[in-house]
């Protein structure tokens, strides 16, 4: 039998949590043979990087080793100095990171950083072949014009590039080993798409064994040979990636399938169950770790540690009752998918609306004059009271320019944006506190926009004490009401934000927002970088509020499964320009516009792991060139165009009698005969029917 190229017996980790130690990883076992692709996936804290990061010798002052061994072709890694370390990491064991961003030198260029690796570890005579390489590498990875990209900056690069950029680096000595730590979190489907077949095509070419670490399971359907399931610091079920999907055995793991919304579903879509509780590391059981949160557990789960068991061939699970619990996934109860099918009254409206980033504004911009940059161009669109309006698209499409310009953050360059039928100033500045208070705004990322300074209760306190004038006493109540609103304890309002978990910050930021009472609730990616247990919990709270307060929301996302199961209405943009906009039911059924098509093709599910899914064929963004007035904005990427008139002239609007608008050349009849996404399940009746437009 061939030795693997990586072997983890009994690892345990532990770390200082003030005066005692807290163990992370509790005796963990897995290997990966040459060119396997193993994935770890687990919620946040689980413990999952911590084991990924074993396997480059990670060493931490705050950490130490209780036990185990990390076999990397014989040699135990946790017994080797550092500069035996050294001289193995980059060279026979790669690692790509989750923030590419943070991890290439903002003040070194690319090629340099590539070639810096093939010198050290003597891959390479001299800066010259080295730099010849680094274009080769580059190449390799998809990058375009790579000679010209080798003198570019990090910040001069997408982030689909950068994290290429840190592919090749970790690919530039053909290692044995690479790590991947979330590579493709927070990537839109495009960009994720591609660097997940990147990585399958670097996996066939060169024999890598890989550890992929992710939460994210629709990922791992499309890239994993095997998947082990971490909670708490223990595997709880590993086994083929088919068949861990298709009849998973674990209650974690059933939990973790049911949270993920099904795009290629509506009804599924809508189902996404969210697993209940949260891991509190220090009041596990001396049994089985999840046994606080399983519905099927008995007392003896309790104090029973659980082992790992065969169920099939190379099919294990760490649950006494795992025949009782069966296979297949958990049945869940829809709440308020959507609001009713009708034509609301209008909450907000945004007429032909061009926005704009310039040079103008700062010290800067006085000496380094230049063109604006039009980020959104003629946009237009109405979103009901009590709707949920989804805008979707890829990175730097335009989205959160959309939701900057409609908080005041952005003022319009030209177009008007109305406010329950009342025009609405572009600053922030000029609006009443009125405006202020029915319009609120929930970031992306809740570590930035909460004060780490102030308490939870403090936080939530500002927007009553700006909008509403409340006596303590009655804000005291408001608060404690707002945290109940978001199913958060009355005592997290004495917390501060470093104490809560991910899911815990985005519910209190969410919480900040509806405390003012708004009618529009604008969220930008809030669920992004969130787990998909957390993503279904915030889900399930949103539809919640909406059904009860019928607040309306412009929800921004370049997750197509969530918008399915949370939009009534989606508007698809591409580079600051509408290209498609209808129903939910309308936007998820052909005909579709070719860029729609192209998203819905790279959404990464669960069920393709035992289907394969044919990818989106378009050019890379890279290398698109900027648009011509008078031309269609996809023009250059899109594998449907019939001639040079979608470079030459302005695509119509086509409208189905169902009110599907679609931007294209295209009649409706042959979009839909392009298309392979959701063909087989659609009873086309009269959406191929053009509405006549008077």
């Amino acid at each position: 039998m061939t030795e693997p190229v990586i072997r983890v017996t009994g690892l345990k980790i532990a770390y200082r949590d003030a005066d005692s130690w807290l163990r992370v990883l509790h005796g963990v076992d897995f290997t990966i043979a040459r060119g396997e692709v193993l994935g770890l996936v687990g919620e946040s804290g689980c413990g999952k990087s911590t084991a990924g990061l074993q396997l480059l010798g990670y060493r931490h002052p705050n950490m130490r080793v209780e036990g185990g061994q990390v076999l990397f072709q014989g040699q135990d890694l946790l017994s080797l100095r550092r500069r035996e370390l050294d001289r193995l990491r980059g060279d026979r064991i790669g690692f790509v990171p989750q923030n590419p961003t943070t991890a290439l030198n903002p003040g070194i260029r690319v090629g340099r950083q590539v070639a810096e690796t093939l010198i050290l570890h003597k891959r390479a005579e001299g800066l010259a072949k080295a730099f010849d390489r680094a274009a080769e590498l580059f190449d390799l990875v998809g990058l375009p014009e790579p000679r010209r990209l080798l003198a570019r900056y990090p910040h001069q690069l997408s982030g689909g590039q950068q994290q290429r950029v840190c592919i090749a680096i970790a690919v530039a000595c053909e290692p044995d080993l690479v790590v991947l730590d979330e590579p493709t979190t927070g990537l839109d489907v495009t960009t994720q798409e591609q660097i997940i077949s990147l990585l399958v095509n670097l996996r066939a070419r060169l024999g890598t064994a890989m550890l992929y670490v992710t939460h994210d399971l629709g990922v791992l359907a499309q890239i994993a040979d095997r998947v082990g399931v971490m909670y708490a610091g223990h595997i709880v079920e590993t086994a083929p990636a088919a068949e861990l999907f298709g009849a998973p055995r674990h209650p974690y793991t059933k939990g973790l399938v049911a949270s993920v919304p099904r795009i290629d579903d509506p009804v599924n879509a809508a189902q996404a169950m969210p697993l209940q509780g949260a891991l509190r590391r220090r009041e596990l059981p001396p049994g089985c770790p999840f046994a606080p949160r399983c519905a099927h557990s008995e007392p003896s789960c309790w104090e029973r540690r659980q082992f790992l068991e065969e169920v099939r061939p190379d099919h294990r699970v760490a649950c006494q009752r795992w025949r009782a619990v069966g296979a297949g996934r958990v049945a869940a109860e829809v709440i308020a998918l959507r609001g009713p099918n009708r034509t609301p009254e209008p909450i907000l409206s945004l007429q032909e609306v061009t926005l704009a980033y310039g040079r103008q504004n700062g010290l800067v911009g006085r000496w380094l004059p230049g063109k604006p940059f039009v980020a959104v161009r003629d946009l237009s669109f109405v979103i009901g009271k009590g709707e949920t309006f989804a805008l979707v698209g890829e990175s730097g499409s335009g989205k959160s320019t959309v939701a900057r310009a409609v908080s005041g953050l952005l003022p319009s360059s030209t177009g008007t944006i109305r406010f329950d039928g009342a025009p609405l100033a572009g600053s922030y500045r000029n609006r009443t506190a009125d405006e202020r208070r029915r319009i609120q705004y929930v970031f992306q990322n809740p570590d930035a926009s909460l004060n780490p300074r102030a308490p939870v209760g403090k936080i939530l306190g500002r927007p009553l004490q700006m909008f509403l004038q409340l006596s303590r006493r009655e804000a005291e109540a408001r608060i404690e009401r707002a945290l109940s609103d978001v199913q958060l304890e009355a005592g997290y309002a004495a917390r501060y934000a470093d104490q809560l978990s991910g899911g815990e910050r985005q519910r209190v930021a969410i919480a900040r927002a509806l405390i003012a009472e708004p009618e529009l609730l604008l969220c930008d990616e809030i669920l992004s970088a969130l787990d998909v247990s957390v993503q279904a919990n915030i889900i399930q709270l949103l539809r919640r509020l909406r059904a009860e307060r019928a607040i309306s929301m412009l929800f921004i996302s370049h997750d197509l499964a969530v918008v399915r199961s949370l939009a009534d209405t989606v508007a698809v943009l591409f580079r600051g320009q509408l290209m498609e906009i209808g129903r939910n039911e309308d936007i998820f059924a052909p005909p579709y516009h070719p860029y729609t098509h192209s998203l819905l093709m790279a959404v990464p599910t669960i069920a393709s792991v035992t289907t394969p899914r044919r990818t989106a064929r378009f050019g890379a963004r890279a290398t698109e060139s900027g648009r011509r007035d008078g031309a269609c904005a996809f023009a250059g990427r899109c594998p449907w165009q019939p001639g040079r008139i979608c470079q030459d002239i302005d695509p119509p609007w086509r409208v189905t009698q169902s009110g599907l608008s679609i931007r294209c050349h295209l009649p409706l009849p042959e979009l839909a005969s392009r298309a392979e996404w959701g063909k087989a399940r659609t009873n086309f009746g009269t959406r191929l029917t053009e509405a006549k437009i008077s």
